[in-house]
């Protein structure tokens, strides 16, 4: 029966247009509960941390078929969340995001290939703002395993770890980072676990 299944995605794939690779890939399905976006940034002499609360993305993996590969991710600007109502409406503001302006960031993976082990290379274009730049940011792949929570369902965890210039992006004038209040280098974390069924 399970290769009449895998028959049938692939035949649904041609009829709605989608690349047989993407396909044999396989999409995941990103679980909400243990997936985050994070970000830390220098505020004088402590870092502050926060994080996006809402964000969706499609999830393309499979190490036999880097080809195919997807992450990408959308994230709502306006949900950031720092646990400091003054200062997440300050960081939504024109000083910084101007989220009624550009309410989305976006990355569009251009390509994934293996660096060693369990790192990887991920190359896509990072939206921010006004700006897109083509970047490109390790990615470490923890593995697969089934659910021990849930049988009949495959989990996979992955860790995109890297640092961005935000004044590059242009979140902020710079004024407040030469006054040194808040640094120009932001560390992003994306913590990504993901499932589909087996």
């Amino acid at each position: 029966m399970k290769w009449k299944a895998a028959l049938f995605t692939l035949a649904l794939a041609v009829l709605l247009g989608a690349p047989l690779d993407q396909a044999r890939a396989g999409q995941w399905e990103i679980d909400q509960d243990h997936t985050g976006i994070y970000f830390d940034v220098r505020h004088t002499f402590v870092t502050v941390r926060g994080l996006f609360d809402d964000f969706s993305g499609t999830i393309l993996f499979d190490p036999e078929n880097l080809a195919a590969a997807r992450f990408d991710f959308t994230v709502n600007v306006a949900s950031i969340n720092t646990n400091i109502t003054r200062r997440d409406d300050h960081l939504r503001s024109a000083d910084f995001f101007e989220a009624r302006t550009y309410p989305r960031m976006t990355f569009t993976t251009k390509s994934v290939h293996h660096v060693q082990g369990d790192e990887y290379a991920l190359e896509g274009d990072l939206a921010i703002k006004d700006v897109t730049k083509r970047i490109t940011v390790p990615l470490r792949y923890f593995g697969m395993q089934e659910n021990p929570l849930k049988r009949g369902q495959t989990v996979a965890g992955f860790e995109i770890d890297f640092m961005l210039d935000r004044l590059e992006y242009n979140v902020g004038s710079g004024r407040f980072y030469e006054m040194g209040v808040i640094g120009r280098e932001v560390r992003v974390l994306i913590a990504l676990e993901v499932l589909k069924d087996s």
